[in-house]
């Protein structure tokens, strides 16, 4: 964890911070005490952030020892939904402090002014819940909000998910939308809020699952028992999207490392604040590994279930962030004739997937340069890849064709060429390698050097 010893600013500094510990490849927890407001003022909310940088970290905060096995784990857990616990607000942390009237002011939270055309302060760790009209069932997704005023913010549902839905329908009826904002928690508990579930489906079970107990649960403050939240979160904002209401959103520094575009979006009204004492102020690094991580990981795992319906060869999967959310790679183990090419078309029919490479299992799907291997030694492009035109995908990628509702997609079969009869050995040579026991011994050379004495260049 890292503390810096002096304020600062919400506007960029902090954000700075995140892309210098990047580019120097450390990505420890990072908590601000003392951050400083656009008007030179000292927020008494610390800011935390870079909370979910690490694979690792991530993986340990969900019992798990090594993140490389996350995904079977995680779509395991997620599907084993342990139903939520529900306590009163008495009884509730997050409603500790409670904000109404005139004492609501959305401008005294640190949120962050991230990028050079952010137009402003962006909640970015913001759980968007709403909940369905017609079955009353809740769901949660993070979506950003731009601050406007003490009691206004913008708020972009992606026009694709379960909470634009949502909104929709009470729309659609005459009805101002009831939407309630949760921000921090534990890291376990922000990764079951990023379970890919059908519609409608909650998330609380899911998160229950993936932290093995029941979820601790509380009615809002505004809406009762219809929108519940998080009763250990830090904070948490209610209010109404008003019906038909559009402003303008954005621009804003997106997942994809590129400044979206301007866009018409619904605001929300702010009705009540609710805190723990002493609350910290949770902030994601849009487009860095720190927003990418949990997401990713979430990704591995319904990825992995969809392959491993159709090939039961399908032993892990990989979403790494250098591809940002576009890029799956997959792992099998002894494939069946078609399989692999099974698995990747499932891969592909997840919507924000655009690439899915598949190899086998010698093959590190964690190492960009074993994948990078794979692919120059054991594909030929005509008969190993494929294009498919016409899928659903993120409209949110920038190679996105102006106008263009649907994306061009491609697999890469990387794994090796079966064998011509049963039990023979694939028909590609052996991989070089030098025997373990040479491979310790140099291991045991190294190990002795003093980090000082290692020979340079």
């Amino acid at each position: 964890m890292f503390r810096p010893d002096k304020p600062l600013s919400i506007v960029h500094d902090i954000t700075a911070l995140q892309y210098a510990l990047e580019k120097a490849e450390r990505r420890p927890i990072v908590v601000v005490q003392e951050p400083r407001r656009a008007d030179g003022s000292i927020s008494d909310i610390p800011v935390v952030t870079n909370l979910t940088g690490s694979r690792t970290v991530v993986a340990r905060a969900l019992g798990i020892n090594d993140h490389q096995t996350a995904a079977p784990i995680y779509a395991q857990r997620t599907g084993n939904c342990i139903a939520p616990e529900k306590i009163s607000g008495e009884s509730a942390p997050v409603q500790e402090i409670v904000l109404e009237g005139d004492n609501i002011d959305l401008t005294k939270l640190p949120a962050l002014t991230q990028h050079v055309t952010d137009p402003g302060p962006y909640l970015t760790a913001a759980h968007a819940t709403t909940y369905d009209p017609d079955t009353k069932t809740d769901n949660t997704a993070i979506q950003r909000c731009w601050i406007k005023s003490p009691t206004r913010m913008s708020y972009f549902p992606y026009p694709a998910s379960h909470n634009a839905r949502n909104l929709r329908k009470f729309w659609e009826r005459g009805e101002d939308c009831p939407v309630v904002f949760w921000i921090g928690h534990h890291p376990a508990v922000l990764m079951g809020t990023q379970a890919k579930l059908t519609y409608p489906e909650s998330h609380w079970g899911a998160c229950g699952g993936l932290i093995g107990e029941p979820l601790r649960v509380t009615p809002s403050r505004t809406f009762g028992d219809s929108i519940m939240v998080p009763a250990d979160a830090e904070i948490v904002i209610e209010g109404y999207a008003p019906k038909d209401v559009l402003e303008a959103d954005g621009p804003f520094g997106e997942y994809t490392g590129y400044s979206g575009p301007q866009v018409a979006a619904p605001v929300v009204d702010v009705t009540c604040i609710t805190m723990r004492k002493n609350a910290l102020y949770h902030d994601y690094g849009s487009g860095l590994t720190d927003m990418l991580v949990p997401d990713n990981m979430a990704m591995e795992g319904k990825v992995f279930g969809l392959c491993k319906q159709v090939a039961p060869s399908v032993v892990n999967v990989h979403v790494p962030a250098q591809g940002r959310r576009f890029h799956g790679y997959i792992q099998v183990e002894n494939p069946g004739p078609g399989e692999v090419r099974d698995a990747l078309m499932a891969a592909l029919s997840y919507r924000r997937l655009k690439l899915a490479i598949a190899v086998n299992q010698d093959i590190d799907i964690f190492d960009d340069s074993e994948m990078f291997f794979a692919m120059a030694t054991r594909v030929q492009w005509s008969r190993d890849s494929f294009t498919v035109d016409g899928l659903s995908g993120s409209l949110l990628d920038p190679s996105t064709p102006v106008g263009s509702k649907t994306l061009s997609k491609m697999a890469i079969d990387a794994s090796m060429p079966l064998p011509g009869r049963a039990g023979a050995p694939p028909p590609i040579p052996p991989r070089s390698k030098v025997p373990d026991e040479a491979m310790q011994r140099a291991a045991e050379i190294l190990s002795g050097l003093d980090p000082n004495d290692w020979p340079t260049l």
